[in-house]
């Protein structure tokens, strides 16, 4: 495994191990008044550099992809991070039923078969994340951020790349 590939690969397993447990996403879309984000349930797979969403194409979220399929997506519980990427309509019947449950009959009132069903698939191409489990190295953190010494050599706020 070549230098780059073995950060790649890190840096998708950080995201991953930042992002896991937490079910819901904000999701950003581009829109022709500006962004607008609503919740989303991520579905339940493991990040490879790809996240998944079932909806409608009766949504703004729908048009908005199809107009600009930038999108941002941030996670926030003991961690915060900000997943830029590009969004992608995909109708898969198989991997619609696979992501399936049965709160999503409720939730959105159909059945996985029905062709107005769709998932987004968020290629992620950058992640800004914030650690902020450890007190001490975010006060740390804090404290030299405001004493403007250096804090590149800090994992608690990075940018990595997952193209």
């Amino acid at each position: 495994m070549s230098t780059l590939d073995k950060s790649h690969q890190e840096a998708v397993e950080t995201v991953r191990d930042l992002i896991k447990g937490i079910d819901t996403a904000m999701f950003t879309t581009i829109s022709p008044e500006g962004l607008v984000s609503r919740p989303m349930k991520t579905q339940e797979v493991e990040f490879d550099g790809d996240l998944w969403f079932l909806t409608k194409k009766d949504t703004s979220k729908f048009d908005e992809i199809l107009h600009d399929p930038r999108v941002n997506v941030v996670y926030a519980d003991k961690s915060y991070v900000s997943i830029r990427g590009t969004a992608k309509i995909v109708e898969d019947l198989e991997k619609k039923k696979e992501f399936w449950s049965a709160g999503y009959n409720t939730f959105l009132k159909t059945t996985y078969d029905d062709p107005n069903v769709i998932l987004i698939q968020v290629h992620a191409e950058a992640a800004e994340y914030w650690k902020s489990g450890n007190l001490a190295e975010m006060a740390t953190y804090m404290f030299k951020r405001i004493t403007n010494q250096d804090t590149e050599k800090s994992d608690l706020n990075k940018t990595v790349e997952l193209e």
